[in-house]
């Protein structure tokens, strides 16, 4: 049974620590506590938000160089080993990014078939935040993630990158653009997400959207 997580705890203000990296589905750690991920095209801002979220720099690698991440990269709150009865109360995934042409084609089909295996067999994933570059809006390649999401009915929930970078009357626009363009999809929540992590922006509500996830 999941550890219930009270809405107004502190689990994002205290310490995260990174506890390991998943280069294939056998090196995963047990099954347990509820799991989030977030996934998105590389460059999107994917390691940028989650050292935002949980408000500790240097945490989750950021490069210059787009597809740095090639594991599914593994944190949880601090003080949890992650094994054995140790169980922390949630685990947060960062997978890796996709859409990076320049990868050579066998480490991209090696990684793809990594993200797959893990959204069709891991039971303990409650939901995949799928971080959407507000400047580009939704592209071909992150309509296919989505596509593969909704084909392993896995919850699914957009969240925009680098709001900032765009006109407040033009985040509105593609919020309610992009709303209707996953409005007929099975496995999105309905609720998007504008964030910023060089302005903090969104993120006590990308917060709260995880922790009402994991305690469901």
């Amino acid at each position: 049974m999941n550890q219930p997580i009270d809405k107004d705890a502190a689990l994002f203000a205290r310490p995260w620590i990174f506890i390991r990296g998943v280069p294939s589905m056998k090196f995963l750690p047990p099954e347990g506590p509820p799991e989030v991920a977030f996934a998105g095209r590389s460059n999107v801002g994917k390691s940028s938000l989650i050292n935002a979220l949980l408000a500790q720099k240097g945490l989750a690698r950021t490069s210059n160089t787009p597809g740095r991440t090639q594991e599914l990269n593994y944190f949880v709150p601090d003080g949890y080993s992650g094994s054995g009865e140790d169980l922390p109360p949630m685990a947060l995934v960062d997978m890796p990014g996709y859409g990076y042409a320049q990868a050579p084609k066998q480490q991209v089909d090696q990684w793809t078939k990594l993200v797959f295996d893990y959204l069709r067999g891991r039971a303990t994933l409650k939901r995949v935040y799928v971080l959407i570059d507000a400047r580009h809006g939704v592209k071909k390649n992150d309509e296919e993630v989505l596509d593969l999401l909704d084909k392993a009915a896995v919850s699914y929930q957009i969240v925009l990158t680098k709001s900032d970078k765009i006109k407040p009357p033009a985040v509105e626009k593609l919020l309610a653009a992009t709303a209707e363009k996953i409005r007929k999809r099975p496995a999105a929540f309905p609720g998007l997400i504008a964030t910023s992590s060089e302005k903090n922006a969104g993120l006590d509500d990308l917060r709260q959207a995880i922790q009402e996830t994991v305690a469901t």
